[in-house]
C-alpha cells in the first residue's frame, strides 16, 4: 500500500503531554474532588484553576521554555501543582528530595541552574544553607503551610503570595515536541555528587498510563501520597491519578497511624511506598493497624519487598503490586503481573511469586537478563545469572551535562540497570542483587537478598541487611547486619540456626551484627556500602 503521501498534520498528529490530564479532569468532572489535604478540599475545576494562576505568576517572574524551577517541598497541594505549572511554561520541574543535606541541595540548584527555588518554611535552615553557596542563587519562593508552626519564611514571596497575582485566563500549549524535557531528577549518589536524569514529555504521559492500567486506577481513584512526590517524581503518579480524575491525599508525615486512618477515612484505594514503609504498617501496633474491608492496592518497589511482609499486608486487607525500576525509567518499568493460577496458592508460596520483579510495564518496549560484557541472553531457566537491560520510550534523555555516563549507560543499544538477576522459564525477571553486593564464596554466587528474604521471616528482625565479609579461606562469606524489633531478644547463635533450617550452609551468615537501626538512603533504601565500611572498620 503507497502510503508516502499521507503525511503527519495538526488532525491527525499531537504530541504527547500530561498536561492534557488535568485539561480533561477539569472539564469531565470539575466537581469532583481532586485534593484532600487536612480540612482542605478542592475540585478538579479549582485545582486546574490555580495551576493556570500560577503558570502565569511564573511567566511574569520571566520564567520560560527551558528554565529550570526547583521544589524542595513534602507531599502537600503545592508540589502537585507545580507538576503541571511548571511544564505548562514550557518550563522542567526539579523536585528535590527533602531529606538531603544543604550541600547537595545547593549543588543540584547549580548544576540544574534553577531560577526560582519553591521551599517549605520547616526546611528554611537547610534551604537557606544551600542558597548561600549558590553561584548564581534563584529566586525564593516559601512554602507557608499552616499545618506546621515551626520554620519562617527566606524568600521573597510566598507562594499564595504569588498565585494571587496571576490569572485564570493563561493559555497553555503543548510542547512543539514530544521529546522536550517536562521533569529533572537526581540519583542518590552514594559514590560521588548525584547524576541529573532528564525526563520527556512523552515519557511522563506513556508512564502514567502505564500505571493506570498496570494498577487498575478506576475513574474516580483515591490515592495516598505516601510515597515522597520527589522521587521519580513519584513514580508518575502526580499524572496517572490525574488521568482518572482521582483524587490525591496528601500526607506531609508517613507514619503508620497516619496511614491506616487516612486510609479508612478517605477509603483509599490505592497508595504507593517503598518497602521500609509496609515494614512500619506491619509491625505498626495493634491498636494502630486497621483491616480493611474495602480493597486497597499497594505498589511497592526500590527493593525487593520479603515475602514474609507481603504475606503480613495481604494479612491486612491490602493487595501488594511489586514493581521494579530506577531514576532513569522514570520509576516503575517492569512489573510482577498477578496471574491467576496464583490465586490458589498458599499464601506464603503466593507471596514468594509477587516478590519477584516481574515482566515489563506497557511503557518498555523490551528487557533482557544477558551478559554484561556480550549483551548475549541468559537462559531463562531461573538460575543463570545476568545483568538486567531495558530499553523504551520510557527511559531518561540522558544525564545533564554528563555525556560519558549518558554513553555507557546506554552502549549497545540498552539502557545497563546494573542489576543482577535471573529470567524464569515463565518470563519473569528476579533481581538477586546489584552487581557489587553479589557475594562470591569459593566460586559460588549467593545473593544477599535471598539471605535477606529468610532474615526477614524470623519473628525477631525488623530489618535486615546481608553484604560480603573478606574470608581468607572462601574469598568472601555472608555478613548479617540486623536490627530487632522492640520488646524481642535474638542473637547470633538463633540467627544461624533459622538460616540453617531455611538456606544451604554456605548462604548462612558466618557474622551478625546488631543495631539499634540500620543506616538508610533519604528514599528510604539501606545503605549497604556504609554497612561495608563498618565491617572493615570493625576488622582493621
Amino acid at each position: 500500500m503507497a502510503t508516502a503521501e499521507l503525511a503527519k498534520n495538526p488532525a491527525n498528529y499531537t504530541t504527547l503531554t500530561p498536561l492534557t490530564f488535568i485539561a480533561r479532569a477539569a472539564l469531565a468532572h470539575p466537581d469532583r474532588t481532586a485534593v484532600i489535604y487536612g480540612d482542605i478540599r478542592r475540585s478538579w475545576a479549582e485545582t486546574y484553576r490555580r495551576c493556570l494562576r500560577l503558570a502565569s505568576a511564573l511567566q511574569a517572574l520571566g520564567v520560560g521554555p527551558g528554565d529550570t524551577v526547583a521544589a524542595l517541598l513534602p507531599n502537600v497541594p503545592e508540589m502537585l501543582e507545580l507538576h503541571f505549572a511548571v511544564p505548562m511554561l514550557g518550563a522542567v520541574l526539579n523536585a528535590q528530595n527533602t531529606r538531603l543535606d544543604a550541600r547537595t541541595i545547593g549543588y543540584m540548584l547549580d548544576h540544574g541552574k534553577a531560577k526560582v527555588f519553591f521551599t517549605d518554611t520547616e526546611y528554611h535552615q537547610r534551604a537557606a544553607a544551600a542558597l548561600s553557596d549558590c553561584r548564581q542563587p534563584p529566586l525564593v519562593i516559601d512554602v507557608c503551610d499552616p499545618h506546621v508552626s515551626e520554620g519562617r519564611r527566606i524568600g521573597r514571596i510566598s507562594y499564595d503570595e504569588l498565585l494571587s497575582q496571576g490569572s485564570e485566563e493563561f493559555r497553555w500549549q503543548p510542547p512543539e515536541d514530544e521529546w522536550h524535557s517536562i521533569t529533572l531528577n537526581y540519583t542518590s549518589g552514594t559514590t560521588g555528587d548525584p547524576k541529573g536524569v532528564v525526563y520527556h514529555h512523552r515519557g511522563a504521559y506513556l508512564n502514567a498510563l502505564s500505571n493506570v492500567i498496570g494498577l487498575g486506577l478506576p475513574s474516580g481513584a483515591v490515592y495516598l501520597w505516601t510515597l515522597p512526590m520527589f522521587h521519580c517524581n513519584g513514580w508518575c503518579f502526580p499524572w496517572a491519578v490525574t488521568a482518572v480524575a482521582g483524587t490525591h491525599v496528601c500526607l506531609r508525615q508517613v507514619q503508620p497511624e497516619r496511614i491506616f486512618e487516612a486510609i479508612r477515612a478517605h477509603e483509599v484505594t490505592h497508595f504507593c511506598a517503598a518497602p521500609v514503609v509496609l515494614t512500619m504498617l506491619v509491625n505498626a501496633a495493634a491498636s494502630t493497624q486497621v483491616h480493611f474491608a474495602h480493597p486497597v492496592t499497594a505498589a511497592t518497589g526500590g527493593a525487593a519487598p520479603p515475602a514474609a511482609i507481603i504475606e503480613a499486608m495481604e494479612k491486612l486487607g491490602i493487595r501488594i503490586v511489586h514493581l521494579y525500576g530506577l531514576t532513569e525509567t522514570y520509576g516503575p518499568s517492569v512489573i510482577c503481573e498477578f496471574q491467576d493460577t496464583w490465586a490458589g496458592l498458599p499464601l506464603a508460596e503466593k507471596a514468594g511469586k509477587i516478590a519477584r520483579q516481574g515482566i515489563l510495564s506497557l511503557s518498555m518496549t523490551d528487557m533482557m537478563v544477558a551478559d554484561p560484557a556480550t549483551l548475549e541472553p541468559v537462559p531463562r531457566d531461573g538460575a543463570t545469572i545476568g545483568e538486567l537491560f531495558l530499553r523504551g520510550s520510557t527511559m531518561m534523555k540522558g544525564y545533564l551535562n554528563d555525556p560519558e555516563a549518558t554513553a555507557k549507560a546506554f552502549a549497545g543499544g540498552w539502557f545497563h540497570t546494573g542489576d543482577l538477576g535471573v529470567w524464569h522459564p515463565d518470563g519473569y525477571v528476579e533481581i538477586k542483587d546489584r552487581s557489587k553486593d553479589i557475594i562470591i564464596s569459593g566460586g559460588e554466587n549467593i545473593s544477599s537478598i535471598e539471605v535477606e528474604n529468610v532474615l526477614y521471616r524470623h519473628p525477631a528482625v525488623l530489618e535486615a541487611a546481608v553484604v560480603a565479609m573478606p574470608d581468607p579461606f572462601w574469598g568472601e562469606v555472608p555478613c548479617a547486619f540486623i536490627a530487632i524489633k522492640q520488646g524481642q531478644a535474638l542473637d547470633e547463635e538463633e540467627v544461624v540456626r533459622f538460616c540453617k533450617a531455611n538456606l544451604a550452609g554456605f548462604k548462612c551468615p558466618k557474622k551478625v551484627i546488631f543495631l539499634d537501626e540500620l543506616p538508610k538512603t533519604s528514599t528510604g533504601k539501606i545503605q549497604k556500602h556504609v554497612l561495608r565500611s563498618r565491617l572493615a572498620a570493625m576488622s582493621a
